[in-house]
């Protein structure tokens, strides 16, 4: 064996510790970004190697939870890409406002900006008391930031800016208080968000979504896991449903391409055919 067939070998099987200890199936993520994430840990944690990492996660569930944070990917802020909350303001909400009660699931939320972000936009086109946001991911750490709804003081000035540019109707200032060092998001604004662990790689479908939000989490994940992950949502939203993806992330070569109509190709929103 040479080096390179030894360090797959390594991986492998710290995947496979993973996968039976706590359930989590990083086998068919990204391999470079994969590999990105395991040589970091194994350099923050100063191991010597990457078959150290075994024991650790399967004995020291702390290490896991580093691991786990090395492995979410938590690039985010409030109406990020404000060209594409703007459309769906423009082109989303009215169909939208045709329902009686509305189901939104944000997947892969991280710690939350984007959900606030999509709550305010409800909010400001009257449909937020009738709407229930599902916000999710598998990584409780950001869960936990989420929830809380506080960020930093210094990301105000830019996250004002984007809810500007995404065509805000009210003041940014209306949202938030502050102290020295952080900005706290207004309490009403959780009313009618869900915050929930789920897991995309292993567990079910979220029913009768009316808009299901995933930007910039299918890039980590290999053709085999998009599909998956597409199917789960194909199978969560209405016929005629919504869904936006990243704008790197699209849906030709997948095995639900056939399911969905482009609806705003620029912003890669999608909407669930009606004969599926």
């Amino acid at each position: 064996m040479d080096k390179s067939e030894i360090r797959e070998f390594e991986i492998r099987q710290v995947l496979e510790a993973i996968h039976f200890r706590y359930g989590y199936d990083f086998r068919n993520y990204a391999r470079a970004s994969l590999e990105r994430r395991i040589e970091n840990r194994v350099h923050q944690s100063n191991l010597k190697s990457i078959s150290e990492m075994i024991p650790l996660v399967l004995h020291d569930e702390d290490f896991f939870d580093l691991f786990l944070k090395d492995m979410s990917i938590t690039v985010t802020e409030m109406f990020r890409d404000p060209e594409v909350f703007k459309t769906i303001r423009e082109t989303v909400c009215p169909h939208l406002k045709t329902y009686p009660r509305i189901n939104i699931w944000h997947a892969g939320c991280a710690t939350g900006e984007e959900v606030y972000s999509m709550a305010i936009l409800l909010e400001e086109e009257g449909l937020l008391e009738k709407t229930r946001l599902y916000a999710t991911d598998y990584n409780n750490f950001s869960l936990n930031i989420a929830e809380r709804g506080i960020y930093p003081i210094d990301k105000i000035k830019g996250f004002t800016e984007n809810y500007l540019k995404s065509g805000g109707k009210s003041s940014f200032a209306d949202y938030y208080r502050t102290n020295h060092e952080s900005a706290k998001l207004n309490v009403a604004l959780k009313e009618n968000i869900v915050f929930a662990n789920h897991n995309l790689i292993k567990d079910g479908r979220f029913a009768q979504m009316h808009f299901i939000l995933c930007r910039n989490a299918l890039i980590y994940f290999d053709r085999k896991l998009q599909n998956r992950v597409l199917e789960l949502f194909r199978d969560s939203l209405i016929p005629r449903g919504f869904m936006v993806l990243g704008k790197k992330e699209t849906l030709k070569f997948t095995s639900v391409d056939s399911d969905f109509e482009s609806f705003e190709p620029k912003e890669k929103i999608y909407r669930r055919k009606l004969d599926v």
